[in-house]
């Protein structure tokens, strides 16, 4: 493996990626957006199949375009030994793996942490799965979906007297990811200091579940089990989602005891404003459903242009609730950088979402699109010694593309 020539913050990184879809595959490209060599292998026939996931072009998924930036994509075929004697190879000048089979795949493979790590003792192995590689359920499956039921998401999402619904995205995986890159860079830091690698595991619900707030501590000591509330977050008031005149929905959180009362103003009630048992979020909680009754009537006056400019000039948090198309063409979404255009192949152009966080010395930068598959083929194996007449048999017996 090359060291990547790119200026990013992780350049010299070198990160090998084993699995495919969500979140093996998002907690690399938070990895490649930032400067590290990420290698990709995948399966010769057919690849990720995130490729072939949601709205395609030119049969590929434009979803594929984003996830896999700046990725070298190689086709070998894990299942086979002279496919794991790669993966191996490449493991050896790898600084990361980053994989999310199931538990126990890879070692079946001889690629397991103890046999990558007796040949490259600092070797970091991020395993993202949906239950961890310990414990009683590790060998169930364990998709995102799941760890959002079990890490309590899902039963915290909708309306109480409805069934709990799922976030529009995919995002117990994401999550997952995020934490997987987070313990990754956690990994070669200590690395500095003791010149050893690790392992870091990740389950999908785990990763759900530290972001559940005080939900453990609350049940502990008082038995109380969050429920779902809809549009506003229990026990904050207020804070809820209100339609305007045209009928559009804006977010208004007015849940500063200061920033209730310049709300109360705005919406022509200040008799609530000047209430004392409203002047702390216990009273306002208890009634929260007279105030969310006030704000509503006055937004229901007014389109979503005035109501936000109200809210504005009182200072008074709120927003428009965003389609996509309201993104396309927003002034902080284009001055931020969030959407990037890119040339396709075929000389059309294709809008993607821009790198998150924004660093002022080392920003993030994509490089190039999601690649074609084995498009780094030859150049990675040639790198790590595979002659042309090697590469031409692996090929011609389907190990590699």
């Amino acid at each position: 493996m090359a060291a990547n020539s790119s200026a990013g913050a992780l350049a010299g990184l070198r990160v090998l990626e084993l699995g495919q879809l969500i979140a093996g595959p998002y907690c690399t490209r938070l990895l490649a957006e930032f400067g590290a060599e990420v290698v990709k292998l995948e399966p010769p026939n057919g690849g990720d199949a995130l490729r072939g996931w949601r709205k395609l072009h030119q049969g590929t998924s434009l979803w594929w375009l984003a996830q896999a930036r700046n990725k070298k994509s190689i086709a070998v075929d894990l299942r086979v030994a002279e496919g794991q004697a790669i993966a191996r190879e490449l493991a050896k000048q790898a600084d990361i793996v980053v994989e999310n089979f199931r538990p126990g795949t890879l070692e079946r493979w001889g690629l397991g942490y103890d046999s990558l790590a007796a040949a490259n003792p600092g070797l970091v192995m991020v395993r993202l799965s949906g239950f961890g590689q310990t414990g009683p359920y590790r060998d169930r499956t364990g998709f995102g979906a799941v760890g959002e039921a079990m890490g309590g998401l899902r039963y915290l999402t909708g309306y109480p007297d409805r069934p709990p619904v799922r976030v529009g995205v995919s995002i117990g995986d994401s999550i997952a990811a995020l934490f997987g890159a987070f313990g990754a860079m956690v990994a070669i830091e200590q690395r500095h200091k003791s010149g050893r690698g690790q392992v870091v595991d990740v389950a999908l619900y785990e990763a759900i579940f530290a972001m559940m707030e005080s939900l453990i501590p609350e049940y502990d000591r008082f038995g109380f089990v969050r429920e779902r509330s809809g549009s506003v977050v229990a026990g904050i008031a207020p804070t809820n989602t209100y339609t305007c005149k045209d009928g559009k929905h804006v977010v208004i959180a007015g849940n500063g005891d200061s920033i209730f009362k310049r709300l109360m103003t705005a919406v022509e009630r200040p008799d609530l404003g000047a209430d004392p048992q409203l002047a702390s979020n216990a009273g306002r909680v208890e009634r929260m459903a007279e105030i969310d009754a006030a704000i509503q009537a006055w937004c229901e006056r007014y389109d979503i242009d005035q109501v936000l400019a109200t809210m504005e000039q009182a200072d008074v948090p709120s927003g428009k609730i965003y389609n996509v198309a309201d993104m396309m063409d927003d002034a902080q979404f284009i001055a931020r950088g969030m959407i990037e255009r890119h040339m396709l192949s075929d000389g059309s152009s294709i809008r993607l979402p821009g790198i998150v966080p924004k660093l002022s010395a080392t920003p993030g930068d994509t490089q190039w699109l999601g690649p074609s598959l084995g498009a780094h083929t030859d150049e990675v194996l040639q790198a790590i010694g595979f002659d042309a007449q090697r590469r031409d048999d692996l090929r011609a017996r389907g190990v590699i593309r």
